[in-house]
């Protein structure tokens, strides 16, 4: 089984990229963030024409998050769908679920944060807050849980191309990284820190000063799984490669594979 994320910064913009990256990876399911149009524009008919259904909480201009499941990948098509975290009401397309197989499937698009102490910042910790009560009450009914998207957390130094130049500024200040923990502290695991990985491993780099030419990146983009599914982790790895196409999202898309 083969889980993927991927920031795609428009997708109206990077469909042809989404598209063909489908044909060549195959994933089972693949969660889409930063769609950036609403649900009723969403393209489905191009996925399904690729095989591939589709489950979407989109938004005009903004935000956006979509689950694409591979056709022979499921045993009930988006049973049980989720919008958002119960008992908190977000405005914002940031979150959908589905279940798959008897996993649940979250995809989550975090709130940037602007700047530390800024008022979208402390929305971020909030988001932050709502998404650990939503973690631990859907382990509480399921606990095989995968969780992908953009966190927009460089969780350690070694995630950061330069820790001193970005200091404890926005995306690794210590309450964006303790809330990182948090989430990780109710029963989940940073599957890409499971195996040995190549440093220097980012999924997000900026369009200015050359940022992926000279690998000035960050890893921002996670695929977090419980500990029940584990044992069943077997490789978790970054696709750098659609990043050097011709108007590519900033973001790559990361790859976890279960046994």
């Amino acid at each position: 089984m083969k889980i993927a994320s991927w920031n795609v910064n428009s997708l109206k913009v990077r469909l042809p990229h989404v598209l063909d990256w489908l044909t060549q990876q195959q994933p089972d399911a693949l969660g889409l963030q930063e769609l950036k149009m609403d649900t009723p524009v969403f393209p489905h008919a191009a996925f399904e024409a690729i095989g591939y259904h589709c489950a979407v909480m989109g938004q005009k201009t903004y935000n956006g998050v979509a689950w694409l499941v591979k056709n022979e990948s499921h045993e009930r098509v988006f049973s049980q769908e989720e919008i958002g975290f119960e008992g908190w009401i977000d405005p914002q397309a940031r979150a959908i679920g589905i279940q798959l197989n008897g996993i649940t499937l979250m995809d989550w698009y975090v709130p940037n944060g602007q700047a530390v102490g800024s008022e979208k910042y402390l929305y971020k910790l909030e988001w932050l807050n709502a998404a650990q009560q939503h973690i631990k009450n859907t382990l509480a009914k399921n606990d095989k849980l995968i969780i992908v998207g953009d966190f927009n957390i460089a969780p350690a130094d070694a995630d950061v191309y330069d820790p001193v130049a970005w200091g404890e500024g926005i995306l690794c200040s210590p309450p964006e990284r303790a809330a990182f923990q948090s989430l990780l502290a109710c029963g989940l695991h940073d599957s890409f820190r499971l195996f040995e990985q190549p440093e220097k491993s980012y999924t997000w780099w900026d369009y200015r000063q050359g940022g992926f030419r000279r690998n000035q990146g960050l890893r921002i983009d996670h695929i977090l799984i419980s500990e029940s599914l584990k044992a069943s982790a077997l490789r978790c790895w970054i696709d750098p490669s659609p990043r050097a196409l011709e108007r590519p999202s900033d973001h790559t898309p990361i790859i976890l594979e279960l046994s």
